[in-house]
């Protein structure tokens, strides 16, 4: 499991590459965050019930259904009104999602050569975009009523996105090989 594979090897990596000291120092992935935002759930509530459905069965953990904080006439938005769903994975759950991520799901994207390494916030996390929620073997391509994407954001306890890059880049994180100039 990826877990062991970060204390056994990774934790060893780091503390050589940046010098860290202390293991404690040593950057670790803090929780990862699915979300799918639904702005066409502003004329149909029930596509939040089945998006929810759909992330759930992805991050094995049911899904919170976010709300609108504020109206906003021009989208015909109402505040309180459904518009997307969200998952937060911690702990086993968020490594074993994370394993799948990496090994299963980045594979099956149509013409996958990697992804970009340079999606990190400036403080270590890391997010990136699938455009079809079909990738995941969870789903089942003929109970698909729409191709979904969804967002997924990786938090470290990074303190610079060095740190971040390289630590992913040892569990095994696919980014695209850049040539130096």
């Amino acid at each position: 499991m990826l877990r062991e594979k970060y204390k056994a090897e990774v934790i060893q990596k780091l503390s050589e590459e940046f010098s860290f000291t202390n293991p404690n120092e040593v950057p670790k992935i803090k929780k990862i965050v699915l979300n799918m935002g639904l702005g066409e759930a502003v004329q149909n509530s029930k596509i939040v019930e089945v998006a929810q459905r759909e992330l759930t069965a992805i991050a094995g953990q049911k899904a919170l259904i976010t709300k609108a904080k504020r109206s906003i006439a021009t989208f015909k938005l109402r505040e309180g009104m459904a518009i997307g769903c969200m998952v937060t994975l911690r702990g086993d759950r968020m490594w074993e999602f994370f394993d799948r991520l990496v090994y299963v799901t980045l594979p099956r994207v149509r013409d996958f050569k990697g992804i970009s390494d340079k999606a990190f916030d400036g403080r270590g996390n890391y997010s990136l975009g699938i455009r079809e929620q079909i990738v995941f073997p969870e789903i089942d391509y003929d109970k698909v009523d729409k191709i979904r994407g969804l967002n997924i954001t990786i938090v470290t306890s990074a303190n610079t996105d060095d740190h971040g890059r390289s630590l992913l880049r040892h569990l095994g994180m696919p980014f695209v090989r850049r040539e130096q100039n």
